[in-house]
């Protein structure tokens, strides 16, 4: 039993590490497509490709489902098509037994995957997205194509990018009373953090009186604020790219504010519950092996699992934004395409348990 289980792993942990390089590798090179239009003397192609290695490690839980799908029909369907499937089965192994040997590879991998999400993704990808962004920045440039907005209770901030050692370059700060009046226009050239406050660089400030606008610089000037240096790396990643830990007490400082955390609490339930959507996708690609597609070509098996795997992520990415604009918890989002991929794997499985 324990070889049987060993070869089964094998099979099905090779075939999902195969289908994950690929899609790494398809996801490098639209990454490096797309930034064609931003190749410059400044941002060259290697370092265009440098930040593109650098997020790389961002995908891979992102795609560790569909992968997982791919993987377990692509192993156990070669099982299957070289009828070993049918010597374990003689052997006296049940069906619910063979389709734990195929999910522990899965998890082991989602293990791992979930550990580079958590503490080896973020980083990188914070050095990437500050080097693309100093290397884009330009002088006497207020607003950046790179830059980040955020919300600072009555303050709109922009900042271009933020260096390595927490320097901020390009800050903008639009002051405003109530939810029309424009107080005053800020823009920094660069910003520094000192104990519990940052100091402006080269400050240009026009303030916006009922009669005239005044004109304000100074080489430096004080700016309190609750965001530190490890809060704007936080904001200057995507959601999907942020730890669980990470989108967990940014959304807390939001709300803490009164500003709406739905888009990263969304994102953190979809990577809290990532190895739930994993579990009921290999219970799907068993499903197909064992249910109603047995007597297929590997192929057609294949193919129907890319087609479950397209509807299960489309479903996640409509439902996702459903929930910010419809109000409901994010939670449900998250769980729902996990539900019904769950119930689908059983009912076509429950003859052959």
């Amino acid at each position: 039993m324990k070889l049987i289980r060993r070869y089964i792993g094998q099979q099905v942990g090779a075939a999902i590490l195969l289908v994950l390089a690929v899609l790494l590798g398809l996801d490098l090179l639209s990454k490096l497509i797309d930034q064609a239009g931003d190749l410059s003397e400044r941002y060259t192609l290697w370092e265009a490709l440098w930040y593109s290695l650098l997020t790389m490690p961002g995908e891979v839980y992102q795609y560790l489902p569909f992968a997982a799908l791919i993987g377990c029909l692509a192993g156990l369907g070669t099982l299957a098509t070289t009828s070993e499937l049918v010597v374990v089965r003689a052997a006296g192994v049940s069906v619910t037994r063979i389709i734990w040997m195929a999910l522990r590879p899965a998890l082991v991998i989602t293990l791992a995957g979930l550990l580079i999400a958590e503490f080896v993704a973020p980083p990188l990808a914070q050095r990437a997205e500050s080097h693309r962004a100093v290397a884009m920045q330009k002088e006497e440039v207020s607003i950046s194509k790179y830059g980040v907005w955020h919300r600072d209770r009555d303050n709109f901030v922009h900042f271009n990018a933020m260096r390595q050692d927490g320097v901020l370059l390009g800050v903008t700060i639009y002051r405003l009373e109530g939810a029309t009046r424009l107080l005053s226009a800020l823009f920094a050239r660069s910003a520094r953090y000192e104990d519990d406050h940052w100091v402006l660089e080269g400050v240009r400030e026009t303030r916006f009186a009922a009669d005239r606008l005044q004109q304000v610089e100074e080489l430096e000037r004080r700016w309190d604020t609750e965001l530190s240096p490890s809060l704007l790396s936080i904001l200057m990643l995507e959601p999907e790219d942020l730890s669980i830990s990470g989108l967990w007490r940014y959304s807390g400082f939001l709300e803490a504010q009164g500003s709406n955390a739905a888009e990263y609490r969304l994102a953190f339930w979809n990577k809290v519950t990532q190895p739930i959507a994993i579990i009921s996708l290999v219970l799907v690609a068993a499903s197909i092996i064992f249910g109603p597609l047995r007597q297929s070509s590997m192929g057609s098996r294949v193919f129907a699992g890319v087609l479950i795997g397209i509807v299960f992520r489309i479903s996640q990415d409509m439902l996702g934004p459903s929930s910010l604009v419809f109000g409901f918890a994010p939670i449900y989002a998250s769980m729902i395409p996990i539900g019904v991929s769950l119930l689908a794997g059983w009912l076509l499985l429950r003859r052959r348990l």
